[in-house]
């Protein structure tokens, strides 16, 4: 499951291509690398029926019955739309578009560790050796509850993107699954307003010369923030 995505882009770019009216992101750093329930920039239907450039909380929701302990440290990847717990966030309100230019999936090889890291290596995949902007389709919402306990409960704005079966150059480093990935603004667009009986073909294997496997990002050579080990992947 990918748990680790770059962004090495422009905010006018992600505002260009998604026709996004109002940005409230703030700075966006050259080079980013997001990870699970660490904030990451969607864009989305806001409440308001703005199509608006945000920061969210990576992980969305985890069903009741999975959460374990007394935190729910949230569903990264969302594998099966069509289980109950998820049919609640496939309108339009609930859509967004999640921008990136290179995502990670961890070496399959027991012990592969990265000699600039020190944890297991991961693989990188782009569009191609230039990383151009492309999008995850996801999903968002607002939550109350904890995500940690030692902050206790809070509010929160919360987003996951879906996953589907792996293409031919990701099967053999995640046999399971990869993400949906959007490269063209009909892709987004129809992914942010379409009915979920047109949005949800979207949810397809790239075709397997989609993705091209390139050198990890600058901003991993030091050793990065681990993620929260008990962050759910797509289970369901």
């Amino acid at each position: 499951m990918c748990n680790l995505y770059n962004i090495t882009t422009s905010q006018e770019a992600i505002r260009q291509w998604t026709r996004a009216l109002r940005d409230t992101l703030g700075n966006l750093e050259p080079s980013i690398d997001i990870y699970p329930n660490q904030p990451g920039p969607v864009v989305r239907n806001a409440p308001d029926g703005t199509r608006e450039l945000a920061n969210l909380l990576w992980g969305m929701p985890t069903p009741i019955e999975r959460v374990k302990g007394k935190a729910d440290y949230g569903t990264t990847n969302i594998r099966n739309p069509q289980y109950g717990h998820w049919q609640q966030y496939l309108g339009v309100e609930n859509r967004c578009v999640v921008p990136l230019t290179s995502f990670a999936e961890p070496s399959p090889t027991p012990g592969d560790k990265d000699p600039d890291t020190g944890i297991q290596r991961n693989y990188w995949f782009a569009l191609n050796e230039e990383r151009p902007l492309f999008f995850f389709a996801g999903l968002w919402t607002r939550w109350q509850g904890v995500r940690k306990v030692k902050d206790g409960p809070g509010d929160f704005e919360l987003y996951g993107f879906l996953t589907t079966r792996p293409n031919a150059l990701i099967a053999p480093i995640h046999e399971k699954a990869m993400p949906v990935i959007l490269t063209t603004q009909e892709e987004t667009e129809t992914w942010l307003t379409a009915p979920w009986s047109e949005a949800r073909h979207l949810q397809r294997t790239a075709p397997d010369d989609a993705l091209v496997i390139v050198d990890k990002p600058a901003t991993q050579i030091k050793f990065p923030q681990a993620p929260q080990a008990s962050v759910q992947g797509s289970l369901f």
